[in-house]
């Protein structure tokens, strides 16, 4: 079997950092630390594509990347290094790109129909014999035939095919797509066929060991994942399962993963440094500032509702109208109102029914709390009692059955993806360091007794599974969190300030919630310049949908939010206030920054280091987070902390921290691969010290810095430590058996501790 790895680190790839590039760094990720490297999706895009999610053919290696020969030199100069490889797999879905031509299977369906040899592998509907294909820019768009083919600017498709073109704020895709992408569109990797064909080269790779790992890609959106996880796991090889957790949900036991990606080890991690006494007062002051409601699930579930009758009409009207079928004398608009309702009502992304199987104690229990909280909703005759049944197999199978049960499921996923995470996340701003990708608002701290469960959890179910702070996918860096958690310490300090920059500002055009995030962002990402702000709040508030979208924007709103930004960031005694605020956060932001990525290079699960986020970084949603990586500045501080230089800022202790961790985790990895002991601190400030051993090596950590201040720091609070004599690997500091936490976190606010030899 392939090596756990010790620690990963994420590359995103593309045209101008490809396999070369990334083949550069092999001495730097060594030296670092890590074990494997962590590469964003490598098979042929969609060329020019900023991320590689969009795959357009299987049987190659990306063209744009450097092509399998490059790949290949890139592997053996990381090999050369002690590096291995894990790959990110998209099995969900296929690139629908312009031209059409770039994606032969796609091709092949839209010239021969569903007699293509392709047409299996995609999830479409093919009543009415043709896809309908949403992209003419107007109803009357016309476009030209050039010899066998059909064009319309940059698409090309062939002449008597099977498809149809519409208007694309009209035509409903009779395919299934990822999320709302209509140039994303489903693959269907149940089909044995699918699977084969579709994973011949990275299983190829894998089995030539030029591959050790695989990351997968939204595997919610599968049919069966876990019949997909044991296809893979034939392999024998470590894989990670990129599978939101909600709150109280674990992976499913007979998944054959290490585990996650590691979303659900961010929050916790998160909630360690938001203080719980901040909760009541940064929600008075939200309700006051925005005149919004302090309830988060009555915004998520409109915001749902909002998704189903818009974002994911096309693929709620297929669900109906399976269900149409199974109960024909039900009136549709009956149905309809029903799966909306339980779509909204869900807790998690979805159950796991496999038709023709007894659903599982977790499966029945989730629908009958949505159930429950649908039947709130829902007049006293919608035919709610004669659909839930159907939604695990419970009245039978047929294939219309079957359809309905993994349909919902495939619906329920991207309905909780787009309704929260991409809409009620931007219109419900509390505080936004909580609205985060597998995050829950609500869950405004996390107790260290939480935490400590939450970790014995991990050690003895999944050890091996990913923890992160930050991914491509992140809405903030970890440090922009960090530096807003200080916020829950000094609510009267935020508030006064907002109501300072309010005031002084332009009276704002900013719908209310989008205003306060505005603040929320400008000091979470201080310095920030007006573009990178403005890009911000641009996605920000198409994202709520509100005043605007993608789909529908109102130029004149856009307008004026971005010149109000531009009025905020170019007045200087308003920037010099903010700048000052920053600066009463900063020694605070600092400690929250160093004490998380110390528990997540140290708690059990394979630790991730998203690209660049070994040194301090205040990068916001993507494409924000994906821009370029100062790797010569990453070598050269690295150099000078292994010669013996004293960090100068942030930037450097991060990466002393991160390197130290990582590398003791290489040295050491019997340490890192068994439990978790929670140790405590003893006297008046213990409550701030957050303290656990993992084999020979045990973490110490501040938590709450604002609140240890205000209380004169440590005092005599000191930590029992038998055994000893005990070495801080990132200070070189020697303690004895009771250690003073005045002295021990004096130089840096964590530890790193380790018996001296």
């Amino acid at each position: 079997m392939s090596r756990v790895p010790a620690a990963t680190y994420r590359l995103q790839l593309r045209k101008e950092f490809g396999f070369a590039e990334a083949g550069e760094l092999a001495g730097y990720l060594a030296a670092l630390g890590v074990s494997h490297v962590y590469l964003s999706p490598i098979l042929q895009a969609t060329p020019g594509s900023a991320h590689g999610y969009d795959v357009v053919d299987h049987s190659c290696v990306s063209a744009d990347l450097g092509g399998e020969e490059a790949f290949r030199d890139m592997a053996a100069r990381l090999r050369e290094h002690g590096l291995a490889i894990v790959i990110d797999l998209v099995p969900n879905h296929m690139a629908i790109p312009a031209p059409e031509t770039l994606n032969p299977a796609f091709w092949s369906v839209l010239r021969d129909g569903p007699d293509s040899p392709y047409a299996r592998w995609f999830d479409i509907d093919w009543s009415d014999g043709a896809i309908t294909l949403p992209i003419l820019g107007s109803p009357d768009d016309e476009g030209s035939t050039d010899g066998d083919v059909f064009r319309y600017h940059e698409h090309v498709f062939p002449r008597d095919g099977h498809y149809r073109l519409g208007y694309w704020r009209e035509a409903a895709p009779n395919y299934r797509r990822f999320f709302d992408v209509s140039t994303l569109i489903a693959l269907r990797a149940e089909d044995p066929e699918v699977f084969d064909r579709t994973h011949a080269l990275p299983l190829r790779l894998l089995r030539k060991g030029l591959v050790d790992g695989l990351r997968i890609d939204h595997p919610d959106g599968l049919a069966d994942p876990r019949g997909y996880l044991r296809r893979l796991a034939e392999d024998d090889t470590w894989i990670v399962a990129e599978k939101i957790l909600a709150d109280d949900e674990v992976l499913p036991a007979d998944w054959p993963c290490a585990g996650t990606t590691g979303y659900d080890a961010l929050g916790m991690i998160g909630g360690l440094f938001t203080d719980p006494a901040g909760e009541k007062p940064l929600t008075d002051a939200y309700t006051a500032l925005t005149g919004g409601t302090a309830d988060f699930d009555e915004v998520e579930r409109e915001a749902r509702r909002f998704v189903a009758g818009r974002l994911l009409a096309p693929e709620v009207d297929r669900l109906t109208g399976v269900l149409a079928r199974i109960l024909p004398e039900a009136d549709p608009d009956g149905l309809r109102r029903v799966l909306v309702e339980l779509l909204a009502a869900m807790p998690v992304y979805r159950t796991y029914a496999v038709p023709g199987e007894e659903p599982s104690a977790r499966d029945l229990e989730v629908v009958a709390q949505t159930a429950a909280r649908a039947r709130a909703a829902l007049a006293p005759g919608d035919p709610l009692d004669q659909v839930v049944p159907l939604l695990l197999g419970l009245t039978g199978t047929d294939p219309l059955r079957d359809e309905f049960v993994v349909r919902f499921q495939q619906t329920s996923a991207p309905m909780m993806a787009k309704g929260v995470e991409d809409t009620a996340f931007y219109r419900w701003s509390r505080l936004a360091a909580l609205n985060e990708v597998g995050g829950d608002p609500l869950r405004f701290s996390v107790p260290p007794g939480e935490f400590h469960e939450y970790c014995a959890e991990i050690a003895r179910d999944r050890p091996g599974t990913m923890t992160t702070l930050s991914t491509h996918d992140t809405k903030r860096q970890e440090d922009v969190r960090a530096r807003l958690a200080v916020l829950t310490e000094l609510p009267g300090e935020w508030v006064e300030a907002v109501g300072r920059w309010r005031a002084r500002a332009p009276e704002s055009p900013l719908e209310p919630d989008l205003d306060y995030l505005m603040w929320q962002t400008i000091v979470g990402a201080w310095p920030l310049s007006a573009a990178r702000l403005k890009a911000y709040l641009t996605k920000a508030m198409r994202e709520a949908k509100t005043r605007t979208s993608w789909v529908d924007q109102d130029a004149a709103y856009e307008e004026a939010v971005l010149a109000h930004a531009d009025a905020v960031l170019t007045d200087p005694e308003l920037t010099d206030d903010v700048a000052e605020f920053v600066e009463l956060l900063a020694p605070y932001a600092r400690v929250n920054s160093l004490g998380q990525k110390l528990v997540q290079l140290t708690m059990p699960g394979v630790p991730d280091v998203y690209q660049g986020c070994e040194l301090a970084g205040l990068s916001l949603v993507d494409p924000d987070n994906r821009r370029p990586v100062d790797y010569a500045r990453r070598r050269e501080l690295l150099a000078d902390l292994d010669a013996g230089t004293v960090p100068a800022d942030l930037s450097g202790e991060k990466l002393l921290v991160t390197s130290r961790a990582l590398r003791l985790r290489g040295e050491h990895p019997d340490w890192f691969s068994g439990g978790h002991e929670p140790l405590a601190a003893e006297g008046p400030a213990a409550g701030h010290a957050l303290v656990f051993r993992r084999g020979g090596v045990t973490t110490v950590v501040t938590r709450l810095p604002a609140g240890l201040d205000r209380r004169g720091g440590w005092g005599d609070t000191h930590l029992p430590l038998p055994g000893g004599p005990w070495r801080d690997l990132l200070t070189g500091q020697s303690y004895g058996t009771e250690i003073p936490l005045t002295g021990l976190l004096g130089i840096l606010p964590v530890a790193l501790l380790v018996e001296a030899q």
